[in-house]
């Protein structure tokens, strides 16, 4: 399924622009919307959706114009929001087959068909009739996905979707939608580097609802090629070094401190020149990297 944004923007009361002029092209994969709180990504979530009508703009669905063709979209739609609700007193499969009513699927053959599939899917049959109230966050987060699944969606929207997860269950559950882009489009919105580093095909970077970067994560790295470095400090050497430089980490090391930073040139004894990662290139853009976009 490909999507495209034009010049897409949303005001809400007390004039608070939550997006401005955002344009983006998403295809087939897995597309990350990367930013922190704030940035205007539940909004984006939201209008793809077809929650929220947006101020200006326009978004296109396989060529369907996505506020005149909501229907026709919800059909190919799965959504799974940053907060959602689930009855602690159902079963797995009760929960899910329940949602497939509110999905229409009312016969009763298909629905089974459709809840064994996303079952097996979010990697749930084990637990099925297990009470919604005993799972622990991740599983509550996959049966959630679950739900999203049930009419087989070309679309799949998720807001957040590791957000307090133990390390774990995140990777468990980013793995599931590495899986699941595979034949489909998945848009994930977070604000965990490390997610998108680990199952997006490309990321647009949100921030103060402007589109700061669009593409791959590898032309993301590229920007700061052969300028990441990590230098080794006394203690008493990292407040003042922090002051001066784009610090992107900082690790205990015995007796000193392993700092990481983005910058032209370093001029320290114990300085090197390492491998940039994502969470390097995000802080970098954040700190006023930019691209033409």
């Amino acid at each position: 399924m490909d999507i495209e944004i034009r010049a897409l923007g949303h005001i809400y009361p007390g004039n608070i622009t939550a997006l401005r002029d955002v344009s983006l092209s998403i295809g087939p994969g897995v597309f990350a919307l990367l930013g922190p709180n704030g940035a205007g990504k539940t909004t984006l979530m939201r209008i793809l959706a077809t929650l929220l009508e947006p101020t200006y703009g326009e978004v296109q669905v396989d060529g369907q114009d996505l506020f005149r063709q909501k229907a026709l979209v919800r059909r190919q739609l799965g959504y799974l929001p940053q907060d959602f609700g689930l009855y602690g007193s159902l079963t797995v499969y009760e929960t899910l087959d329940y949602f497939g009513l509110l999905y229409h699927l009312t016969g009763k053959e298909e629905r089974e068909r459709a809840i064994e599939t996303a079952l097996e899917q979010t990697h749930l049959t084990e637990v099925r009739k297990q009470r919604v109230g005993t799972l622990s966050g991740g599983m509550r987060q996959r049966l959630g996905l679950a739900q999203a699944m049930l009419n087989s969606p070309q679309l799949l929207i998720v807001d957040e979707p590791t957000a307090g997860l133990d390390p774990e269950e995140r990777v468990r559950f980013r793995s599931l939608l590495a899986e699941l882009g595979a034949d489909r489009t998945v848009i994930l919105s977070t604000h965990i580097v490390a997610d998108v580093e680990a199952v997006a095909d490309t990321l647009a970077v949100l921030h103060e609802g402007e589109v700061r970067f669009y593409g791959r994560p590898e032309q993301l790295l590229a920007r700061i090629a052969d300028r990441v470095w990590q230098v080794e400090l006394d203690r008493e050497e990292l407040v003042a070094f922090k002051e001066q430089h784009l610090v992107t980490g900082v690790f205990r090391a015995a007796n000193r401190m392993q700092v990481r930073l983005v910058a032209e040139s370093l001029d320290h004894p114990r300085a090197r020149q390492v491998s940039p990662a994502l969470e390097d290139a995000y802080i970098w853009l954040m700190g006023g990297g930019r691209q033409d976009v």
